[in-house]
């Protein structure tokens, strides 16, 4: 679902991105699309290894574009240094691979990033013109809860709003984005990934702009919602480069498919029927 903005001179403009999976030329690219579309603020909702080659790549780029972050569960384990992603997996070959990526990303990571990704907040609250942001990794109540479109219910997302006493919830950790209108006109957002495509047989990622008409300051809250509007933006970058260099990293060759082919390989037995009928396999 796509919302464009309506057009008027004053509008906020906040880029949300989630999932980086040390996809750097992704990132590069998101950010300079953002940029380019004087995005004003930029915020990144977690997980920034996992899945591709060099993570430490990637830090640079946050520093050099001010990007703000939230920690999510694979920022939390690398920075602390467990044993596991914490990324909420029951299949036993989800597993394996998400081992497989946890290991190699924690043993590429910089003491130096490491300590960066540890003090990262668990979540993130912005007031902007009367309105209550909560910026967040899987959910408001658990960093890895996977809240899918199909399987999560327009009253439970009102209850999370209402308990964490926000207007707007954007998340990111399932992959995929998407986006539900709430009651009182409130909103739940899902970014979707910059480190991965969507498992729908295009090579490109996704990032969110969140738009805030700025003319209505003082207003009503409902006045402000109204004023409301939402972008998912494609972002082609360079994957075939990103592909190669998974090979030289002896990156497993499932991976290296899904960058290639825009479908997911691994991480499928945690889709619900309705988002695993979409992919391939």
């Amino acid at each position: 679902m796509e919302l464009e903005n309506s057009g008027r001179e004053s509008v906020l403009q906040i880029a949300l991105l989630g999932g980086v999976y040390n996809n750097y030329l992704a990132l590069e690219a998101t950010l300079q699309d953002a940029s380019q579309r004087g995005c004003d603020e930029i915020y990144c909702l977690g997980d920034l290894g996992a899945f591709g080659p060099y993570p430490d790549r990637v830090f640079p780029l946050l520093d050099q574009y001010n990007v703000t972050c939230v920690q999510g569960n694979y920022d939390d384990s690398i920075g602390n240094g467990l044993d596991n992603c914490q990324c909420g997996y029951t299949d036993p070959r989800d597993n394996h691979f998400a081992q497989l990526s946890f290991d190699y990303t924690l043993a590429n990571t910089s003491s130096g990033n490491r300590a960066y990704l540890r003090q990262l907040p668990k979540e993130i609250r912005l007031e902007r013109y009367g309105l209550e942001i909560l910026l967040c990794h899987g959910s408001p109540r658990r960093i890895n809860e996977f809240l899918w479109e199909s399987a999560t219910s327009t009253q439970f997302l009102e209850y999370l709003g209402k308990q964490h006493q926000a207007d707007i919830i954007v998340g990111t950790h399932t992959g995929i984005k998407w986006l539900r209108q709430l009651a009182d006109q409130r909103w739940f957002c899902n970014s979707g990934v910059v480190g991965r495509p969507e498992n729908d047989g295009a090579t490109n990622v996704w990032y969110t702009i969140l738009d805030i008409q700025t003319g209505h300051h003082g207003s009503s809250k409902r006045r402000a919602l109204e004023n409301v509007s939402w972008r998912h933006v494609p972002i082609h970058y360079d994957y075939r480069r990103l592909a190669c260099e998974m090979e030289q990293e002896a990156i497993p060759t499932e991976f290296i498919e899904t960058i290639r082919s825009g479908w997911w390989t691994t991480c499928l037995e945690v889709l619900p029927g309705k988002e695993r009928r979409r992919g391939r396999f």
